[in-house]
């Protein structure tokens, strides 16, 4: 079985300081990928770039708002970056295609599963997608925080062995990147260290993320038992050094060794997309994050907000309010209600469709 893996590229990897493509950086990018591509490994390259190409192409004669002006610079900047891309692989005898999406895209079941059907065709094809967000359709509220957290949810969802983040550090380390005495932490477990002290709250000049990002969505992959490496984008031969697992400075999380579903993956980054909010009691939380698993029932829950119909996705919350899990509802928030706290009922979230904190 081939391994798959998504590459993620950051705007600072890709442009120079005037903002501007750095085409040899991109070039020596496609060469490593192309070499990897050629050792039968599969490639989703999840690339940033758009809205940066854009603004070096025009100046808008009218004042432009945020929204609107990350609008047409990415209209423009998406059409350069795609056509350097295109070139750059057929010299390597290698067809990449374009996958835009927005968060709203990962709403939905059907079309959560529309797009990993299509880019599994793609894979198998020997075609490699190059996926964004599409920026042109985008609103503050349907945005991803920024394309880590969009390489994140197609690596869960297309089963990816590693997930690869290249930024312009090495990773994560102990304070200032900047500053001598700080470290760098080379390896992470998710279940047994909580470095969030750590981490550098500032974003890059190009993107809207950061460190924090990174860490939040590493964290959460690799809980799924996805490989997370944060490396930088312009160490020499960085990707191929990471994939034949040469020692190299970058922060890696340790993937769990627990098996997820794909439907429990997909629950697991729908957060964004929760309908209402269930309370249950303290004899609840202690059944649902015991060894055995089990599916919640309205015997458990006190008290439900929000309006949801069957099939939604709710957050499941304690008496105090600290997040347990979220789950696909079997029953409308009206139905849940009627069965507050009664026994001998059917689950209001199956075991199947509920994924919690621990997990």
């Amino acid at each position: 079985m081939k391994m798959r893996i998504v590459i993620k590229i950051g705007s600072q990897i890709l442009t120079r300081k005037d903002g501007s493509l750095d085409i040899t950086q991109m070039s020596d990018i496609v060469d490593q990928i192309s070499e990897l591509y050629k050792n039968n490994i599969e490639i989703i390259l999840v690339s940033s770039g758009a809205v940066a190409s854009g603004k070096t192409e025009i100046s808008p004669s009218i004042k432009l708002d945020s929204i609107s002006a990350r609008q047409i610079y990415s209209a423009i900047g998406q059409v350069k970056l795609m056509n350097r891309y295109s070139d750059l692989f057929h010299q390597q005898g290698i067809t990449c295609g374009q996958i835009l999406t927005t968060k709203e895209d990962f709403a939905t079941r059907r079309h959560y599963l529309n797009q990993r059907n299509c880019m599994t065709i793609m894979l198998e094809s020997g075609i490699i997608p190059i996926v964004n967000e599409n920026d042109t359709i985008s609103v503050n509220e349907l945005m991803f925080t920024d394309n880590d957290e969009l390489s994140g949810l197609v690596a869960s969802m297309m089963d990816c062995k590693k997930l690869i983040l290249l930024s312009n550090i090495d990773g994560i380390f102990t304070g200032d990147p900047e500053k001598p005495e700080s470290q760098l932490i080379r390896e992470i477990k998710t279940d047994k260290q909580s470095i969030e002290k750590y981490i550098q709250t500032s974003k890059s000049s190009m993107g809207r993320g950061g460190m924090k990002t990174k860490y939040n969505i590493a964290r959460k992959v690799a809980e799924e038992g996805i490989e997370v490496i944060i490396a930088n984008g312009r160490t020499e031969n960085i990707l191929l050094k990471i994939v034949k697992e040469q020692e190299v400075n970058a922060t890696r999380f340790v993937p769990s060794t627990k098996t997820i579903s794909s439907i429990k993956k997909w629950i697991a980054h729908s957060e964004d997309f929760t309908k209402g909010i269930i309370y249950i009691n303290k004899g609840a939380c202690e059944a649902l994050l015991g060894d055995i698993a089990v599916s919640l029932l309205p015997i458990g829950i006190v008290k439900v907000t929000g309006n949801f119909e069957a099939d939604d996705i709710v957050q499941i919350k304690d008496e105090n309010g600290k997040q347990i899990g979220i789950g696909r509802t079997s029953y409308s928030s009206t139905m849940v209600k009627e069965l507050i706290g009664k026994s001998h009922k059917r689950p209001i979230i199956h075991y199947d469709y509920l994924f919690l904190e621990c997990n």
